[in-house]
């Protein structure tokens, strides 16, 4: 494990780790750079994009992963009608195809409780209750569809439009870096946003970046995101993940007509792969409050005629934390790769309507330093806004750096302008062209060149295929090198001299307890994070507490933890 001190800056001290539960090799004056295997989640491309080159087959035997499961018409597919109503919160059911759920108000999982939904089942949202449904903190949801049998939750509605019923709110113990005001902040805690009112069943966030809530595989989310006050920001999402840990399993998830964003993470560090956003109202990736999951092979399609009026629609949009918590940690830092995002723009000879809030492919801003590989946009007003001081120090950070966010190997094709989106943080054109150069993102290739087999069909709605022609100039290129990939925890800086004079740790090894000591030059804040091997987040001891001048001690309880 990685025993982390950090100041409410972004200096930190970092000690190596071999033996349950902690073991490191104390010294002050270290600065930490840690090698590690690759990580089994990502699965290695030549190609960028979410698609390879097509071997000219369709069907569920195809490299086309949306084949079989994903429905890009759902407004004239007929669903059963429903033959049984859920309300309120309840206990460990079993859904099964046999009946169609309808679901009324606000449905919540207790916790401890596991709803399990079984493939091919349809459940339904009432748009007059505002319907939605809450995996709980300390709840499981056990959702696992087929390819040829996927879960389908949709609108109750004949007429079926974005925003008829709220969606998916699955909420975890995973660590999030922003309190609500009356919430407790060590660790933290927060209500998930979109409720009017701070429900015991919205709390999440915690001290466990491992825990699991669950497996959603091979569902789809339609018709969500209805705003449920009149109170701003009070959309739900098609799929919303607060809190949410890496013992998490997402994937093969659709979410069509939402009217919020697509998919929002806030904290936690759930993983994720197979992501479809389909003609979405808002942003189709958003992360907030240290979210730090990776995600790889994710779909945007976007509609001309649907972007939030309420705000800009961007592809990509990344906070770290608002208003006066720009520097909360742990900082916002997810890791997608093999993105193909498809702007209202599409091939670039659609024509926008008047009035439309379409911005950018990628809007990372409020210190956010999120990274993106290996990916297509196209179609798009703009490319990529690095917006804000903080945020551009964090991509203009050198590799010794703990919040280097990164956009690399990606393509933002040439009917994207501008490429680059400029204001006052210090991202101006000389530094996005060496940045550019740097990263190898490539500006110069046409929709032509990228040359998808069937990705502009006359309508939405008619068969499409995203895998890349032979010829495509985005078939090599990818790349998987780097502390991205290979889960390494890199740059972490030195506290050393004139604020930490000493840190030890004993006993060293430990199974069940054991103490921090340390000394600091000077009263200030520090929070206390454990780091497993892979350099992932595993829980937080202490979150920006107050602690004096000179000696400090802190007791960790570690028999939760997992050796390594």
């Amino acid at each position: 494990m990685l025993v982390n001190l950090q100041r409410k800056t972004k200096n930190t001290l970092n000690n190596k780790t071999k033996m349950k539960k902690i073991y490191t090799l104390a010294t002050v004056a270290l600065l930490s750079v840690t090698a590690i295997a690759q990580t089994p989640f990502w699965t290695s491309t030549s190609y960028k994009g979410a698609f390879p080159v097509t071997d000219g087959l369709t069907g569920t035997t195809s490299n086309d992963w949306t084949a079989g499961w994903a429905n890009f018409d759902p407004q004239i597919t007929v669903y059963p009608a429903t033959t049984q109503t859920i309300t309120g919160s309840i206990t460990s059911q079993t859904w099964s195809p046999s009946n169609t759920y309808l679901l009324v108000g606000n449905v919540s999982v207790a916790s401890g409780n596991t709803l399990t939904i079984l493939p091919g089942t349809v459940i339904r949202g009432d748009k007059n209750s505002k319907a939605c449904l809450i995996i709980t903190k300390g709840a499981q949801i056990n959702a696992q569809g087929t390819v040829t049998n996927p879960i389908v939750f949709t609108s109750n509605e004949s007429n079926r439009l974005p925003a008829d019923w709220g969606g998916i709110v699955i909420l975890g113990n995973g660590i999030i870096n922003t309190p609500c005001s009356t919430c407790p902040t060590s660790p933290n805690s927060n209500f998930i946003e979109g409720f009017a009112t701070q429900l015991p069943e919205t709390a999440y966030g915690g001290n466990d970046n491992t825990e699991s809530s669950g497996t959603m595989s091979y569902c789809r989310i339609e018709f969500a995101g209805v705003a449920l006050s009149t109170t701003p920001n009070s959309e739900l999402n098609g799929l919303t993940m607060g809190g949410v840990g890496s013992g998490t399993q997402i994937d093969h998830i659709q979410v069509s007509f939402g009217g919020d964003d697509a998919f929002e993470w806030f904290g936690g560090a759930v993983d994720a792969k197979y992501l479809i956003a389909f003609r979405g109202l808002d942003d189709d990736f958003d992360t907030d409050y240290g979210y730090a999951g990776r995600i790889q092979f994710g779909l945007v399609v976007r509609d001309k005629d649907i972007s939030d009026a309420a705000g800009d629609s961007n592809g990509f949009e990344s906070d770290n934390s608002g208003g006066t918590g720009l520097n909360r940690l742990p900082i916002t830092k997810a890791i997608f790769s093999n993105m193909t995002v498809i702007g209202p723009k599409r091939d670039g000879n659609t024509a926008l309507p008047v009035g439309e809030k379409f911005e950018r492919g990628i809007f990372t801003r409020r210190n956010t330093a999120i990274s993106i590989h290996n990916s297509i946009f196209v179609g798009w007003e703009k490319g990529w806004h690095v917006s804000g001081a903080p945020t551009f120090d964090n991509y203009n950070a050198n590799t010794n750096m703990d919040s280097l966010g990164l956009v690399q190997n990606t393509i933002i094709a040439s009917n994207l302008f501008p490429k680059f989106v400029h204001d006052a943080g210090g991202a101006n054109a000389t530094w996005y062209n060496a940045y550019a150069g740097l990263a190898s993102i490539d500006t110069t290739k046409s929709v032509a060149q990228i040359a998808f087999v069937n990705a502009f069909p006359t309508e939405l709605y008619d068969p499409t295929d995203f895998r890349l022609s032979a010829a495509s100039s985005a078939s090599t290129g990818a790349s998987f090198s780097g502390p991205q990939f290979n889960g390494q925890v890199q740059g972490l800086n030195d506290l050393v001299g004139s604020k930490i004079n000493s840190f030890i740790l004993y006993p060293n090894p430990a199974t069940a307890n054991t103490t921090i000591s340390f000394s600091i030059a000077e009263k200030n804040k520090v929070s206390v994070n454990v780091y497993d091997v892979l350099g992932n987040l595993v829980s937080t001891f202490s979150q920006s507490n107050d602690f004096e001048k000179g000696n400090n001690t802190i007791s960790l309880n570690t028999s939760n933890l997992a050796s390594g």
